[in-house]
């Protein structure tokens, strides 16, 4: 349908209809492991899209998620999705000045950053040049100057209902970077009716 969008017609109708079912499983090289049925994918989605909302981050912002494979990868692509906002996914190898261009490039206004691979320090580098960043928040450890995603998210509501100014059809959904093997990475952006995409 004209108005689809992955987060409320695919995950969220999952929820409803099976929502026990496994949607996710997720380890990592220290044996830890969750399991994340639709409904908890429904409800985290909602909280982080809650959470954003509630610092500013609206419809047709960019947002840089540099996450690695840390499952709050997926809660955050969600939130993104269902909120209108614009999800940027991006390696945790970038140096500063992959940052610099990528913040400049595309106009990010808030980044959800590993603590890990010291991606961080390169971000709070490559923001030395670059004053267009409103929200940075850090998964993992602490880190002064920015807020803590595992904590704040838990604080907001479950419920974020579909609205008439929700995205859908041509808005924007991602913008990705690519390679860049002669001269600077292109954009290439996708919209609501994903796959879909093109190069600007």
């Amino acid at each position: 349908p004209d108005n689809f969008n992955f987060g409320f017609d695919v995950i969220d109708k999952y929820a409803e209809i099976d929502p026990e079912k496994i949607a996710l499983i997720w380890t990592n090289d220290e044996d830890e492991k969750h399991t994340f049925t639709f409904s908890d994918v429904k409800k985290y989605s909602n909280k982080i899209a809650n959470f954003f909302t509630k610092k500013g981050i609206k419809k047709g912002d960019k947002v840089l998620l540099v996450l690695k494979r840390h499952y709050q990868f997926w809660f955050s692509m969600l939130a993104l999705n269902k909120l209108g906002a614009i999800a940027i996914p991006a390696t945790s190898q970038l140096k500063e000045h992959d940052y610099e261009y990528r913040f400049k490039a595309a106009g990010i206004s808030a980044i959800i950053c590993t603590s890990e691979d010291g991606a961080a320090n390169k971000v709070d580098e490559a923001l030395k040049n670059y004053d267009g960043m409103k929200n940075k928040i850090i998964v993992g450890e602490e880190r002064s100057g920015w807020r803590n995603f595992n904590e704040e998210y838990t604080l907001y509501s479950t419920h974020y209902n579909r609205t008439k100014e929700s995205p859908c059809g041509n808005d924007t959904m991602l913008m990705y970077f690519t390679s860049g093997t002669s001269g600077y990475p292109k954009i290439a952006v996708h919209n609501y009716k994903y796959p879909l995409g093109h190069f600007h």
